[in-house]
């Protein structure tokens, strides 16, 4: 087992919690140490997809550039989420790049062990199922919302999504409790810089949201989610949005 690495950390995380300290010890001993600074890299798109991860501390972006050469933010890695699991889903190369937007600490481990892995801890097997059955009705999701909503309301689901998966109380209001732009929520949605620029503004002097250098925080969820459910009660749309 890593020296640097205490095993109350992943012993008390969701996909770890039924193990034997015994079973968690044998998990560790293939463990390797991921300590990412704001930017790194733990893979990039196309690279051959070598290792998985579990994030045990911080956020990380998923980004993909598509054949285009835009890019897109496809959704944020939390803490105790399994991520890189190309292999997994039969995919030699991972299929986008998986950035920290903070200070991160993950543990990764060889893709070909993914099989012996699954099979030796149920627990972690169904975990690891249901995040990509959630990241494919997420998928779906967006797709439906880019052909079918106002940017508005894909805007305001975003930053709800965000807010369901990573905020934090504070007296002003629900932060997200890691380092977001404005670009990565235009990059999210997809709609332009402007636009999400423009919104927000609208919404801070609505109250609804305070927003600042990589800071949102949600003030008034209720406003917030009358806004994603329909156009009927939201501000005047923009014109230069994507579509």
């Amino acid at each position: 087992m890593p020296s640097n690495l205490n095993r109350s950390l992943i012993k008390n995380l969701d996909l770890f919690k039924s193990l034997s300290d015994a079973a968690l010890d044998s998990i560790l001993e293939t463990a390797q140490v991921y300590r990412l600074l704001t930017g790194d890299a733990a893979f990039r798109q196309g690279e051959v997809a070598d290792r998985f991860f579990v994030l045990l501390h911080g956020h990380l972006k998923v980004v993909q550039v598509t054949p285009d050469g835009e890019q897109v933010v496809v959704r944020y890695v939390n803490p105790g989420d399994v991520f890189g699991i190309a292999r997994a889903m039969r995919r030699p190369n991972y299929p986008a790049s998986t950035l920290a937007v903070q200070e991160s600490l993950a543990l990764s481990w060889p893709s070909t062990e993914w099989d012996d892995f699954t099979a030796t801890n149920p627990h972690f097997a169904s975990n690891a199922l249901q995040t990509v059955g959630q990241r494919l009705h997420d998928a779906h999701a967006r797709i439906q919302e880019l052909s079918t909503e106002e940017v508005e309301q894909r805007v305001a689901r975003a930053i709800l999504r965000l807010v369901d998966q990573s905020g934090r109380q504070t007296p002003e209001g629900i932060v997200i409790d890691f380092p977001i732009t404005r670009q990565d929520i235009a990059e999210m949605t997809g709609t332009t810089l402007h636009t999400v620029s423009r919104l927000l503004s609208a919404w801070k002097d609505r109250g609804l949201v305070i927003s600042g250098r990589k800071r949102i925080v949600v003030c008034a969820v209720d406003n917030l989610i009358r806004l994603a459910e329909g156009p009927h009660t939201s501000t005047p749309q923009p014109t230069d949005a994507k579509v």
